[in-house]
């Protein structure tokens, strides 16, 4: 299937379809690889003009949901809080290709499907 490259606008109303799903998000960044899994209750996005530093994000899409990371081969445990962040930038791509979301940032890269 074509990859096509969406607006944070396309990007929202396609991923709010999938409220009610179960989904994975895989997250790469630099040599570490995170895998949580979550039913998707619903979408939002912050602003946080109160940073201390640049590690925080100015902006983030925050995932709403019951979940569970992978914590090793094995086992999983909850998520810490009912939300995951994905912190974004001005220059974040978003990229779907008909059964995955691709979220790119200069400090990783954040794939979202259906479990």
């Amino acid at each position: 299937m074509d990859v096509q490259f969406l607006t944070v606008e396309e990007f929202n109303e396609l991923l709010q379809q999938w409220h009610g799903e179960v989904i994975k998000i895989s997250k790469h960044e630099l040599d570490d690889l995170d895998e949580t899994s979550m039913v998707l209750q619903d979408t939002s996005y912050a602003r946080n003009t109160r940073r201390l530093d640049d590690y925080e994000p100015m902006h983030a899409l925050n995932l709403n949901g019951e979940g569970t990371m992978k914590t090793d081969a094995a086992s999983s445990q909850p998520l810490p809080s009912s939300v995951y962040e994905i912190p974004l930038e001005d220059n974040t791509l978003y990229e779907f290709d008909g059964q995955h979301f691709l979220v790119s940032t200069s400090r990783g890269v954040y794939k979202i499907e259906k479990a």
